[in-house]
């Protein structure tokens, strides 16, 4: 997975005129129109990889004491996969040939590269450069392995307007209420839903 994200900035950064960069999947939605987001992204100070310290099995217990004393259980992290950075951060990941290497000889099988790599990486070295947060919000609250997904009875105006504003976070330095621009996951038959309360969600003023 990391091999393929790597690739994937690899490609975007060969367009000169690319200066951010999201991850997203095919389960996203946008909670802004364009230029709002376009905006946003543009104007920030920071990149968006989420990074925690989480004492439990799918945190530190995927540690693997190889990596030491390179990355020691104290620099570990897990944070969402879907990321969002700046130019500068994505030359940073895909020229990479340090850490990306452990993380191939001993980030495997029951431990999820794709949710430890960018946070340990970019904690340990660019932690001033990073928000610490991501942009895409997820629905853990069910237990399992997956987080919710949302189907179609479950897409209302009242609930795409909580996401768009019911938050509080930091963004350059200021209290906002916008912290998430995008949101998971959305199954396929709540598109029509989505495309109708468009008008009604997208478009009023911040």
């Amino acid at each position: 997975m990391i091999e393929a994200e790597r690739r994937l900035l690899a490609n975007a950064l060969m367009d000169f005129s690319n200066q951010r960069f999201v991850l997203l999947s095919e389960a996203c939605i946008p909670l802004f129109n364009f230029s709002t987001i376009y905006a946003y992204l543009m104007n920030s100070t920071q990149s968006y990889i989420e990074a925690y310290d989480k004492d439990s099995p799918v945190g530190r217990g995927q540690y693997n004491e190889k990596m030491s004393p390179h990355i020691t259980i104290d620099q570990w992290r897990k944070g969402s996969q879907w990321f969002e950075m700046d130019r500068e951060l994505a030359l940073e990941v895909v020229s990479d040939q340090f850490y990306f290497p452990l993380f191939q000889s001993y980030c495997a099988n029951a431990c999820y590269s794709d949710e430890h790599y960018l946070p340990t990486f970019v904690t340990m070295k660019f932690t001033p450069k990073n928000s610490n947060r991501t942009l895409t919000w997820v629905d853990w609250s069910r237990a399992g392995i997956h987080p919710v997904t949302y189907l179609r009875p479950l897409v209302t105006v009242e609930f795409l307007k909580a996401l768009r504003h019911g938050s509080q976070c930091e963004y350059n330095g200021q209290s906002s209420n916008i912290c998430y621009l995008f949101a998971r996951k959305f199954s396929t038959d709540s598109l029509i839903r989505l495309l109708r309360f468009a008008p009604k969600v997208m478009y009023f003023n911040k």
